[in-house]
Formats: structure tokens, sequence, C-alpha cells
């Protein structure tokens, strides 16, 4: 009696031990999901790797919260610069630009430079005087600068970026709505701006050769002083395949940094932002050896799949192909040829294709008209979309052709 009375006073225990290896085993999937999503354990508090094919967000964190970036800006300045600039002119150091606070150049007012060497000086050495000297060059003065920075981010699609300065110092500004507004931007912006600025930009080449050297030494066109620059993204030596990058700091901003890689075909951008204060200078390089690693590790490249067959699709009040009146007018529609390009894909994933053709289309219908499209999807998120074109025309039925077919027919 005594020994049943025992176990019975263990059953409570004993129980609580079973419900709690049941559910545990019950929940794998849902612990499984929450490591992943904290695995990387990264010290910035905004992250991002990106598909630098496709612009997907491989992994996130707080990457869409808008932060100041510090100058991880210049690499908007940079491309504006390449793009409407000429490497052969000349610029002169205004007043304005020579009191421009460190890091800087140095050189006083008045000085003459090329600014192809202006180039260098702003992106290895992170100059902030050269950032105004190249932002007059281009739009005369600061404010008009900016400008340009904000419609091209808009152009790349960049939904949640402010640009005040070329040089990314700490600002704000009250808008013509007459909200405040800070020099800011988001991890997922920040890497979309080095996707453009490292693989679609027209001046993309020149691009990564600016950035991707790693001293270069000039004089102004006056012979007056010389001036050399090393490179300050040291991830351009640790890690095998970065192409491309820029770091950032300043008090409100904390360290940032954005870089570009390149490895067996694959492209990967990643933006870091918040990512500590002094005196922890060394964690963007931490961090983002773990996010390129990661992406590495899980990554892998998958062709595009070719879209399907179209069937023809009827014209109404189209003029059929062999001339007969009783017969529907029809257009074959097709997708351009050739290489349909590549996407980044963990195991598991699958590119969807979704068709978005009408069943009809309203004479006239041109040659080479588009008339729909195709939209490639990963986990839901468009990645590219492929217009679909009319192989030929159709003219409109009109009056003389249906008063010839009537006499085609009825006429003797």
């Amino acid at each position: 009696m005594k020994a049943i009375f025992y176990s019975c006073r263990q059953m409570p225990v004993i129980l609580v031990s079973v419900m709690f290896l049941f559910f545990s085993s019950q929940i794998p999937s849902l612990a499984q999901e929450k490591d992943e999503d904290v695995s990387l354990k990264l010290n910035a508090q905004s992250a991002v790797l990106m598909d630098g094919e496709t612009g997907r967000v491989l992994y996130g964190k707080e990457e869409d919260l808008g932060r100041p970036m510090a100058s991880t800006t210049k690499i908007m300045t940079c491309i504006l610069v390449l793009e409407n600039g000429n490497l052969e002119d000349e610029v002169t150091v205004s007043s304005y630009a020579a009191s421009q606070p460190k890091v800087r150049l140095g050189a006083p007012s008045g000085r003459r430079f090329r600014v192809g060497d202006l180039l260098y000086s702003l992106m290895l050495e992170s100059h902030n005087d050269t950032a105004v000297m190249l932002a007059e060059y281009v739009a005369g003065d600061v404010k008009t600068f900016a400008n340009m920075m904000n419609q091209k981010a808009r152009e790349i699609g960049c939904q949640h970026t402010w640009f005040i300065t070329p040089n990314g110092l700490d600002a704000r500004e009250t808008g013509a709505d007459g909200e405040e507004k800070i020099h800011s931007t988001t991890a997922e912006d920040l890497a979309a701006i080095m996707r453009y600025c490292a693989w679609e930009s027209e001046k993309s080449e020149d691009f990564l050769k600016i950035t991707g050297t790693q001293n270069y030494s000039f004089s102004d066109l006056d012979k007056k002083g010389s001036y050399s620059c090393v490179n300050h993204n040291a991830l351009l030596t640790m890690m095998d395949g970065v192409v491309s990058g820029k770091t950032g700091f300043t008090g409100g901003a904390g360290y940032s940094y954005v870089a570009a890689l390149e490895d067996g075909g694959r492209k990967y951008v990643i933006a870091l932002l918040g990512c500590g204060w002094p005196p922890h200078k060394t964690y963007k390089w931490s961090d983002a050896r773990t996010l390129f690693g990661h992406g590495i590790k899980e990554y892998h490249n998958e062709t595009l799949p070719s879209p399907p067959k179209f069937p023809p699709i009827t014209v109404r009040d189209g003029i059929p192909e062999d001339g007969n009146l009783g017969a529907a007018a029809q257009v074959k529609v097709e997708t351009a040829q050739g290489d349909r390009g590549q996407v980044l894909v963990k195991e598991g994933e699958q590119v969807e294709i979704s068709v978005k053709v009408p069943d009809t289309l309203t004479a006239p219908v041109k040659k080479g008209e588009e008339v729909g499209k195709i939209i490639y999807s990963l986990e839901g998120t468009a990645i590219r979309e492929e217009p679909v074109y009319a192989a030929w025309g159709v003219e409109a039925m009109d009056y003389r052709w249906c008063a010839g077919q009537v006499l085609l027919r009825f006429v003797p």
C-alpha cells in the first residue's frame, strides 16, 4: 500500500515530463525556423543580404527601417558624377567645399583638380570636401545635387531614402510638405543602390574600377600639392570575390557598410546600418563575412525556366490573315529570345511562372506591340518580368475593306 501511495505522489512529475517531451516533439519545425531566423547573430541594427541579379532580399534584419547611413552615401554621389560628368573635366575648390569637416582632402579654395582623380579621393579616403566639390561640379550647388540623388533613388526603386548631403554627414531639413526629414535610407534601399552601381548602371565598369582600387596618387592641375589615397574597404583583401564596397561613420549613424561580391557567377550585395559605435569599429567586418558566407553556403544559381507556349490570340474586328471574311483574325504572341538569366535559390525553393496575356485583343495590333507579360516569382516575391509581344500585325476592318469583300463575293 505504501509503495502504491509513493507512486501516486510521483505521478504529477512523471506526467509533466511526458507532456513536455510530447509537445517538444510536436514543434521541431517551429524551433528550426526560429533558429534559422536568428542564427546569423549580427551586430548591426539593420542588415540585408540581396541577390545581385534580381534584387530579391535573401536575408533581412529590420531591413525596411530608415536610419542615417553616413559615408555609404558616397556610392550615389560617385555614380551620379560618372553618369553626368566627364573624368577629364576640371573642378575648382569652392570656399564652401574647403570648409567641410574631416575627413577631407584639405585642398584650399581655388585649387583645381581633374574629376577622375577626385573620384578616388571620394571613394577610397571618403573625403567630405571632395563630395561637395563633385556635387557643385555636376549640379552647381549641393541642394540641386541632393535633388538629383533623390530622383535617382526613386528611379532605382528606393521608397524610403532621403538624401540631403553628398557626403553623408548627419543632416535634417523640412520638406516641401512641412515634414521634417533626416538624411537616411534603409538597408534594403542601400543594397539596391549598390546593386545598381555595381551591375546595372551604364557606368558600372568605371564604378567597380574606382572602388576596387587599393591605392591611388595624384596631384592638382597646377602641381601645387600631391595626394595619396588608400582604400578603407578592408574586405577587398579579407574575402575572395569582393568587388566593391564603402564604409561610413558618423555619431548619429554609427558604423555602416555596403559591399558587392561575385562568386562563380553568383552576385551578392550586403548593407549594414548602425553596426556598432566606437570602439567597435570591426563589427562591420564580422557581420559582412557572416552575411556573405550565409549567401554562398545556402544559395546556388538556377537558370530561369522557359515560358509556356502561347496559343494564338483572337483579334476582334481584325482582318484575318487569309482575308477570309468568315474566319477569325488571330495573332501569334511570343517572348524575346535569348538568355533568361539566373536567380539565386536555396534548397526547396522553386521558381513560379504566372502568365498575364488577354484572351482577346482589339484591332489594330502592331507587330512587336507588347500585349502581356510573364512574371517569375520566388517565395511570393516577383523577381523578373518579361514582356510578351505580337509576332505580326493585324489591321482593323474598315468600310473600304468590307465593301471590297462584298463586291468580291456577290458581284459577278
